[in-house]
């Protein structure tokens, strides 16, 4: 329930595993009582197989690292879903004292057992080096070592040790490569994702060649392998593929006039497949998709993307027309999730046998297997990020390999969906009890401050300026795939260098919209009289609270608690009349405009780059502009005036009160957004709704305020029939109508 798993050491009662069979041995038979008596979850089993050290002198000591590889390449295959874990610093406590070698062994072994299936595994960061720079010589000893590939390995080791201890890897920048021949140049700005240089080098190859389309199907398709190959070991981030795929665009663009033949452009060009993608209808997220894209053209697969809002016939009716081998579709709200299994249904109804992958930040493997498959008979696979995209499209147009595919893929999600079905309605306290255990508040006059205004006051024209000082650099990296937490990030030893390279980006693009003002902010946020009846929130017209001007309607929290506390909703959070304490709700919308055009001006340069960070940028600014009127707002309403908190404090939510956005974890129903921008007047800014309550410009933010004390964020979790029907009632809207928007939250199957 609490989404723990258990970690499984190779030990048993003949003592710790050394050998790759002994390890295998002891797995698989934890594997079979986890699963088969206990019926614990096999995706929450962790295996750690024993890292052990390797060059110790001791000669059974030897083939340590090579039987840990081994092992965890056989659980992996014949314990499915499982987790691999180890202790890599065990691995080199022979070289102690001497950092270089240590991080050598553990980039080059963490290589190659990642290779084999390794899911994770504990390691001083601080050790840790990218492996293509380790120095080949060093490579060489230490990769005999690790796979034990001679018998004197151990000693020509120690020696060179001896020869590299201290360090400093330094990193010159120069033009040398500039005098490579043709080919390596642009293989070298392809990989490197320098642009200056790549429009003379594309029309030398043209001359040399004699023809355009041999440039592009010879030095920049190999380039371009090469960059889906690094990315694919791990070796290229996120963010350096998208500066390749740059320097292809460039490239192609200027051999395109040159060609004799029309339709001949690189998307067209030796394609291994060609991929219709789409943000379907009622949303318009695509940063990811847009990624994912960008990713799969690096690659040599032709991407056909018809941008968001994107009904189900314009999908169907193009991928006919274009002939196309795979269907995408991405959604970012909830809404979504119910049109993309509308499309699987049409594509049954229609007799498609196209693979259809799904993506998009509230998809899941589980959604996918229990909504979205169970309406379209061919594989339907859920992509959980960009990197993952290319293996999985490579696999499905490849017959063999994609059979293999859709049998495991068809046998995961079984298993998801019986996993589903076994804790449907499990563990759901009756709506009556839940009821009954709302938050225990403790209402005070002093707990509940007034407002300095009532009503609406909206802000145009925001300093960029001032908005940048609160953003959270954390999800700019995050929106490229690049995990942690800034400023750590930066000093990360495998992923710090692109994200050093990013943030200077960031930081470049930032600056030079600030100083053109190319994005305009907008705000708007007020303060209602409310008062809260049972799960909803009643707002009126004026302080006599004699007219009802809107209703929020919330839903409460069923999940069984055996820590003691109570059965959250967000109602609890505001006075009920016959406290007859005169409380508040506040509301909010925020905006930043102009960066849908300046993104596309990027992309008539060719620069998805460029484009990207301006998305990514306008993201962060409206989170940012979203806390910066909170903070504003806490100190209007009363309760914030002393306040002295740092963009830190204020990220970690160290201030009093909440935000919660409506149509997630706390409220799920996107359809009170429309009361919400009724209250503010929020069209005004610019800002509208899709039919499916999606904000458009998409870099916009909205929620209400709860100023309690004891106001708290928390996921309403599943429901029951019984509370549905309330809230239908409540509503005055059917069952059915309600169980469309609240999908994801039922704690039952709804009637078809």
């Amino acid at each position: 329930r609490y989404g723990a798993g258990v970690v499984v050491m190779a030990f048993d009662e003949k003592g710790q595993a050394e050998t790759a069979a002994r390890k295998v041995e002891i797995c698989k038979r934890a594997y079979k009582l986890l699963t088969e008596e206990v019926g614990f979850p096999a995706e929450d089993i962790i295996f750690d197989v024993n890292v052990l050290a390797i060059a110790t002198g001791i000669e059974e000591h030897n083939d340590f690292a090579k039987s840990f590889i081994e092992a965890v390449r056989v659980v992996k295959k014949e314990c499915p879903r499982v987790k691999t874990s180890g202790g890599i610093s065990n691995l080199s406590f022979s070289f102690r004292g001497n950092n270089v070698v240590r991080e050598a062994i553990h980039t080059a072994f963490l290589y190659h057992a990642i290779k084999a299936g390794l899911d994770m595994g504990i390691v001083n960061a601080g050790q840790l080096g990218i492996y293509e720079e380790i120095p080949p010589e060093l490579r060489e000893h230490v990769e005999d070592i690790l796979f034990n590939r001679r018998p004197d390995a151990t000693e020509r080791m120690v020696e060179l040790a001896e020869r590299v201890k201290g360090s400093g890897k330094k990193k010159e920048l120069d033009l040398s490569w500039r005098e490579a021949p043709v080919e390596k140049r642009i293989e070298h700005a392809l990989v490197a994702g320098v642009v200056e240089f790549i429009e003379a080098d594309a029309e030398e190859a043209r001359l040399k060649y004699g023809a355009p389309l041999k440039v592009i199907e010879g030095p920049l398709m190999d380039g371009m392998k090469i960059v889906g190959d690094l990315f694919g070991a791990g070796k290229m981030f996120l963010p350096q593929v998208v500066k390749s795929a740059r320097v292809m665009k460039r490239a192609v663009a200027w051999l395109e006039p040159f060609m004799e033949q029309e339709k001949l452009a690189a998307a067209t060009v030796s394609a291994k497949g060609r991929i219709l993608m789409a943000t379907v209808k009622g949303d318009v997220h695509d940063i990811g998709k847009n990624i994912v894209g960008v990713v799969l053209a690096c690659n040599s697969y032709e991407v056909i993307d018809l941008g968001v809002m994107v009904s189900c016939d314009t999908i169907l009716k193009t991928a006919k027309e274009k002939n196309v081998d795979v269907i995408g579709l991405s959604g970012l709200i909830t809404p979504s999730l119910d049109e993309m299994s509308y499309v699987a249904k049409e594509m049954q109804r229609q007799h498609f046998d196209l693979p259809l992958l799904i993506g998009g930040a509230t998809t899941s493997r589980q959604h996918t297997a229990v909504k979205i498959a169970p309406g379209y008979e061919h594989p339907t696979v859920h992509v959980l990020d960009a990197s993952r995209a290319v293996g999985v499209v490579s696999a499905l147009l490849d017959p063999v390999k994609r059979a293999e595919l859709a049998a495991s893929n068809a046998e995961e999600q079984a298993s998801l969906r019986e996993l589903f079905a076994n804790k449907t309605g499990k563990e759901i306290t009756p709506y009556a009890e839940a009821n009954a255990d709302r938050t225990r508040i403790e209402w005070r006059e002093a707990d509940v401050p007034q407002p300095e205004f009532t009503g609406v006051r909206k802000l145009r024209k925001i300093s960029l300026e001032e908005i940048a000082r609160y953003i959270d650099w954390t999800f700019f990296f995050t929106t490229w795939d690049l995990p942690g937490k800034y400023p750590e990030i930066l000093k990360h030893p495998e992923r710090g260098a692109a994200a050093r390279d990013l943030f200077d980006a960031g930081k470049k693009a930032l600056a030079e919209i600030i100083q053109s003002g190319s994005l305009e902010a907008r705000a708007a946020y007020g303060f209602f009289p409310a008062h809260g009846e049972g799960n909803d929130v009643v707002v009126y017209e004026d302080e006599a609270r004699t007219r009802e001007a809107a209703r929020f309607f919330f839903l409460r929290q069923q999940t069984m608690k055996k820590d003691g506390s109570p059965h959250w909703c967000l109602a609890d959070f505001v006075a009920p009349r016959e406290t007859k304490l005169r409380d508040h709700l506040g509301g909010f919308a925020v905006t930043i405009l102009g960066a849908e055009e300046l993104a596309k001006s990027y992309e008539k340069k060719l620069d998805d780059y460029g484009s990207i960070i301006v998305k990514a940028l306008a993201d962060r600014l409206a989170e940012a502009l979203a806390e910066m009127t909170h903070a504003r707002a806490r100190v209007e309403w009363g309760y914030g005036k002393d306040e002295k908190l740092s963009n830190e404090e204020l990220i970690a939510e160290k201030y009093r009160g909440i935000r919660p956005a409506l149509g997630y974890p706390a409220c799920p129903d996107h359809r009170d957004k429309g009361t919400l921008f009724r209250l503010l007047g929020a069209e005004e800014l610019g800002v509208r709704l899709t039919e499916s309550f999606m904000m458009v410009p998409g870099s916009s933010v909205s929620g209400i305020y709860l100023a309690h004390p004891q106001a708290r964020y928390f996921n309403v979790g599943r429901v029951s029939r019984e509370q549905v029907e309330d809230y239908a009632r409540r509503r005055g809207e059917t069952v059915t109508e309600c169980e469309r928007w609240l999908g994801p939250s039922l704690g039952y199957v709804p009637a078809s």
